[in-house]
Parts: C-alpha cells; structure tokens; sequence
C-alpha cells in the first residue's frame, strides 16, 4: 500500500501543472486523498470488516466529494483532478495510469448482483462529467470526451464523443501525456465539422444555379476548429 499511496501522489504532481511541489498536492488535493482513503477502505473491504469499509468511504465522500465503493479495483498512477462529483461503483476496475476529471461516473445498469461496472483499462482519459455505465470495457489508451455518456465497449486507443458515446477516429497519434501539445490533444468537433459539410453543400448548390453570394454567415475554418465570430447572429 506506501507503494501505491507515492504513486498516486506523484501522478498528481506529475500530471497538473498548476502543481508546485509534492507537499502542496498532498495536503490539499482532494483527489489524492480520496484514493488514499479508498486504499484503506479497500484493504478493510477485502479482509471482511465491510461495515468499517462502507463507514470509511462515506467519511470520505464528505470530505472529498469523490464517492469510491471499497470493493472496486482501482490501480495505482490514478489521478482524479478536482475530484468532485466522482463516482465509481462497486464492480469498477480502473486500470493504471487512469485520469479522471470531476464529475465522473463508473456507473452500473442493472440491479442484479455480479459485474455491473465499467472496466477501465491502463492510461484512458476521462472527461469532466463521462458517465461510463454497464459491464463495459474500456480499451487502454482511450479518451473518453467531456460529457460523453458510454454504453458500449470501446476499443484501445480510441476517441469517443457525442451522447450515446460514438467511436471516432484518431487523426494523430495517441499524444504523449508528459509532453502535451494543445493541437495534439484537441479532440474533432463534430458541430463545426457538420456545419462545414452543410456549408459546402449550399455552395455546391449555388454555384449550379449561379446565385452564389459574395459572403457566407457561416465561413468553415481550413483546420476544422470552430471559433465565435463564425457565426453571425
């Protein structure tokens, strides 16, 4: 357990660059004590005092805003950043290296007994407010857009937006989290890509009749990112 308490604490200085010293994310990082508190609970849950388990996380849950069943299976270099609004329920495997902003929810959607909770594979993103619901498999690697709601298995290394959560492809290589570039880590904009295909249409449209205008209120970017003044209201 010291083991996985001094990853945890490092994934958090290693991952937020608001982070100044290893002391500083210790004492006030609500995420990194709410794992800690997890692994406490975790240990009491597996030696069958659950009672002291369910107690110790609800004690946490007050303090931190994180709520962690002690019987999921959470691995170590886990960081939740901001911690509040997180839920992961009881069935959950969270693979290592996990990152998780607030509102999160490794959610279940069934009543019956058994595997009802995600499972998260090594190195996967997820967003501020994801919820991840059912027996599913998270691919390693994968990033999972803010506010994506995830009903179904997801393949490594995969991209998923939208609600129902939709797979699409990488157009870069999976970045490297260290060394982040923000055109890197940028994920498609289906809205503007949309917007551009429509665009182009009506252009298509009005070149064949020969009434096309010297302006458009919509002007699709070259890059595919979308900025306010695209828009005219």
């Amino acid at each position: 357990m010291p083991s996985a308490l001094r990853q945890d604490l490092h994934a958090a200085r290693s991952r937020d660059p608001a982070a100044r010293t290893v002391l500083e994310v210790a004492l006030t990082y609500p995420g990194v004590h709410a794992l800690w508190a997890y692994r406490a609970t975790h240990w009491l849950w597996t030696h069958h005092f659950k009672l002291a388990a369910r107690w110790g996380s609800s004690i946490a849950r007050l303090f931190t805003g994180v709520e962690i069943h002690p019987g999921a299976t959470l691995g170590v270099g886990i960081f939740i950043d901001h911690a509040m609004g997180v839920v992961i329920g009881e069935t959950a495997d969270v693979g290592n290296d996990v990152t998780i902003y607030q509102g999160v929810t490794l959610g279940g959607t069934s009543l019956e007994r058994g595997k009802r909770h995600p499972t998260i594979g090594n190195r996967v993103t997820i967003g501020a407010g994801a919820k991840i619901l059912g027996p599913i498999t998270v691919g390693e690697g994968s990033r999972i857009g803010a506010n994506a709601v995830v009903v179904g298995s997801v393949p490594p290394d995969s991209v998923v937006v939208g609600i129902p959560g939709r797979i699409i492809s990488r157009t870069k290589p999976r970045p490297d989290t260290t060394h982040q570039d923000i055109d890197d880590v940028l994920m498609p904009d289906l809205v503007g890509l949309s917007l551009q295909s429509l665009a182009n249409r009506v252009d298509g449209l009005e070149t064949l009749a020969g009434t096309q205008r010297e302006e458009r209120h919509v002007r699709p970017p070259e890059s595919g990112i979308w900025s306010g003044e695209d828009f005219s209201i």
